[in-house]
């Protein structure tokens, strides 16, 4: 090394150029070593988010991060000894504040975004001769997975949808739903995009059921009760048309059928008699005692439709005089997990038919009080289980439900039925939720095990309370089940082999980061070193 002088200033500077050989620069060269690290990581891993886990990604991605590390260090300690004596500026405590805090952001965009990835997952029939036995239908695949098929297959294995005495395809006497039957669809509009029930499948169910061989004549309203959180006018929805809200969904067949939706959350308040005691209000009847069991206070909505029909959710059709047993409903939750009690689906979605204002159900969970009000109230003529895009993050993910975002869910395309919920539930946390969850590279997630007592970081483990729940249904006498030794599985599927498609955006949300924090700092670096005449080719600049 020796001075060397400016050919544009005359000033004299100290020569610092290496003999180090090529090769050796660009291996001491940390930032170097950090960008060769992230396209060897982004070359390595591809479109296939799983090989992140290798040994080889594991390392560049470490290299990636060390570097950007110090790069942040380095450029947020230089400015800092630089302007130490102007720091008085809001506007220069503000950029030395951002340029600190970046590492500690692109830390939390780390850990909180989940791959938008779709799963597919391959799903067989499995039947048994145990008894009792539940029977759950599933229908798997982008081309497979919709209510028509689902409808089939019920059809083909025992459990015809529409009752008739017309002889017909998924048609007999013992069918669920007669053509002047008052069909309430319970969803789930509590949470926008992937948290509530997918639209798509519920504008099926709604055209499966106007396809009633009979001829329908009834009445179909979609109802919720998201307390004081719901809406059936999301404008970022679960559907394929993302703007395509359960109102949109209504207008599609209000002006020629009695299809309509009703928002409970605007009656969770009102605490009303029954239409037989004279009460014509909308509202929550609420029983006058806990259960002794459960301890749950039941409460249930009475609410009139947009057609003028008198509904009592326990009681049926009042028709002035007396009720009517035409009310069916059908129960359609999304599957996903839960911050508090590890799974939300078929039980877990009976919170919205309760008032929580007026009565204390999510209080009484874990005691089985979901099962409570299905018992007392009447039981779902069916429930189907929306898979179509799930939330398999587990409890400390920072990304589990029941709140699911675009970018937290996982698309599998599966529909499921039963008339089991427990069953339902239990089979679909085994099979599809745990599945889901360890091929997206969760190690250990406890909170989505049917079987898991661990409740760290829960109110209740899954396990505890809907085992809970299926004692207090064998207590009623009905025989539902959590052994899979008892459960039919009728599946219709075009899956063979698990693949993972789709996009691994976090990556490039790390990228993002760490490149916009370094312009930022080499930016204000270079602004520095200039006003202070620590740069030879200032005049250049």
């Amino acid at each position: 090394m020796k001075d060397k002088v400016c050919p544009k200033s005359s000033q004299k500077y100290l020569d610092l150029t290496s003999t180090k050989p090529i090769w050796m620069k660009l291996r001491e060269n940390i930032l170097i070593l950090g960008i060769l690290s992230l396209f060897w990581f982004l070359f390595r891993t591809g479109k296939k988010p799983t090989r992140i886990v290798y040994p080889c990604q594991q390392a560049a991605l470490n290299s990636v991060t060390i570097s950007a590390t110090s790069i942040f260090a380095s450029l947020s300690l230089s400015i800092i000894l630089v302007k130490m004596r102007k720091l008085s500026s809001i506007g220069k405590i503000f950029v030395v504040s951002v340029l600190v805090l970046s590492p500690i952001t692109t830390a939390v965009i780390m850990q909180t975004t989940a791959s938008t990835l779709e799963i597919n997952l391959p799903i067989s029939s499995q039947l048994t001769s145990e008894e009792p036995l539940a029977d759950i239908y599933l229908v798997n695949g982008r081309e497979v997975a919709h209510i028509a098929n689902l409808i089939d297959l019920m059809g083909d294995n025992n459990l015809s949808f529409y009752k008739s005495d017309i002889l017909a395809n998924n048609t007999s006497v013992e069918g669920l739903i007669a053509s002047d039957d008052v069909v309430l669809i319970k969803n789930n509009c509590q949470w926008p995009q992937r948290g509530g029930t997918n639209t798509d499948l519920i504008k099926e169910l709604i055209e499966v059921i106007l396809n009633h061989p009979g001829g329908f004549v009834g009445e179909i309203v979609i109802a919720d009760n998201g307390q004081g959180r719901g809406s059936m006018n999301w404008d970022q929805s679960n559907a394929e048309i993302k703007s395509q809200s359960i109102r949109e969904v209504v207008k599609m067949f209000s002006n020629e059928y009695n299809v309509s939706a009703y928002l409970w959350d605007n009656i969770r308040y009102n605490e009303v008699e029954e239409y037989i005691d004279g009460n014509m209000n909308d509202g929550y009847v609420k029983n006058s005692t806990a259960d002794a069991q459960t301890e749950i206070c039941v409460t249930y909505p009475k609410f009139e439709s947009d057609f003028g029909t008198k509904i009592s959710f326990k009681n049926g059709i009042w028709n002035g005089t007396h009720y009517q047993k035409k009310l069916k409903v059908i129960n359609m939750p999304v599957l996903k997990s839960h911050s508090g009690f590890g799974v939300t689906a078929s039980m877990k979605h009976y919170m919205g038919v309760q008032s929580q204002p007026l009565g204390n159900g999510h209080d009484n969970i874990d005691t089985g009080g979901m099962a409570t009000l299905m018992v007392q109230l009447g039981l779902p003529v069916l429930n189907i289980l929306d898979a179509i895009w799930i939330n398999a993050n587990p409890e400390n993910s920072l990304a589990e439900g029941p709140d699911t975002n675009y970018n937290q869910a996982t698309r599998i395309n599966i529909i499921m039925a039963s008339l089991d919920p427990i069953a339902l539930d239990y089979w679909a946390a085994e099979h599809i939720l745990l599945n889901i969850s360890k091929i997206a590279g969760y190690e250990n997630p406890y909170s989505l095990d049917p079987d898991s007592t661990n409740s760290e970081g829960l109110t209740e483990a899954f396990g505890v309370w809907l085992n809970n729940s299926k004692e207090e249904f064998l207590r009623e006498g009905f025989n539902f089940t959590t052994d899979v030794n008892h459960m039919n599985i009728y599946a219709n599927s075009d899956i063979l082999d698990v693949e993972v498609l789709g996009e691994d955006y976090t990556v490039w949300i790390i990228v993002g980061s760490i490149g916009s924090g370094v312009i930022l700092g080499l930016t204000i670096t270079v602004i520095i070193l200039k006003r202070k005449g620590l740069l030879w080719f200032k005049k250049k600049l």
